[in-house]
């Protein structure tokens, strides 16, 4: 992989990561149309430069990540069904490599993103607060999204509203519990593959993080606003769109593999 190719997977990263529409999907993608070969380290940068992300977050929401230990008990409930993606690392290792199940994971999130504002329409008081219940239900939605394409943030809000938060602290929690998730999965892939991480990769690593952090902050600050006023219709238009000219790629043979 050339610096130019990490250079455009992390600003894929950094647009996607917290938008419903798939981060790891959208660099599978891109990986196959720049082709860019799924090797060990490739699998591992697209995971790592998810640290860049992370800090986007602490840095946007610095006063109100670092709240009372209820808080931080509510995102350890909030990730303990994550222990059942560790058992799975392989598998996700496998689909990590194929741009079908990308393709399909698009569009059938595509067609509930479509419906999710009419499903969960009633949102709570935004006074209302966040529960340990609530937390462990969003951590059972998020589990869905080790399946590349289905996206992290869209599975986490979409929990958050279907417990009756609004569309602004559904995405907020998301984004908090973002944090130790990508954290433990890029911590843990990174312990996994350290043996790869020779002076030039590590520079790709870096450069990756980096450019991750900064596109994500924009891309934050633009989604919250977007969110709030225009729901997630846009998101799941977009989706199917993707999801459906992947196929159609796929089964003409114009440039994708399976």
């Amino acid at each position: 992989m050339s610096l130019l190719q990490a250079i455009i997977l992390a600003i894929v990263e950094g647009i996607t990561e917290f938008l419903p529409v798939s981060s790891t999907g959208h660099m599978v993608i891109v990986q196959s149309l720049l082709g860019i070969p799924s090797t060990d380290f490739v699998k591992a940068f697209t995971v790592n430069i998810q640290f860049g992300a992370i800090l986007s977050v602490i840095v946007l929401y610095w006063k109100r990540f670092f709240q009372t230990w209820d808080f931080y008990v509510k995102l350890a409930v909030a990730c303990l069904p994550l222990i059942i993606a560790y058992f799975l690392e392989k598998q996700v290792d496998e689909m990590l490599g194929s741009v079908l199940v990308v393709a399909i994971a698009l569009l059938t999130g595509g067609i509930i993103l479509l419906f999710v504002d009419k499903w969960f329409d009633r949102p709570e008081n935004e006074k209302t607060g966040m529960s340990v219940k609530k937390a462990l239900i969003i951590g059972f939605f998020q589990i869905i999204s080790i399946i590349p394409g289905v996206s992290r943030s869209a599975a986490t809000i979409v929990g958050g509203m279907s417990q009756k938060l609004s569309r602004k602290k559904a995405a907020e929690f998301s984004f908090f519990l973002a944090v130790p998730t990508m954290f433990a999965a890029s911590a843990l892939k990174l312990v996994h593959n350290y043996k790869l991480i020779g002076a030039e990769n590590l520079k790709l690593l870096l450069v990756g993080n980096i450019i991750s952090f900064i596109v994500a902050m924009l891309a934050i600050k633009l989604f919250i606003t977007f969110l709030t006023k225009h729901g997630f219709k846009i998101f799941g238009y977009y989706r199917i769109a993707v999801g459906l000219l992947i196929i159609l790629l796929i089964v003409f043979g114009k440039g994708l593999t399976l």
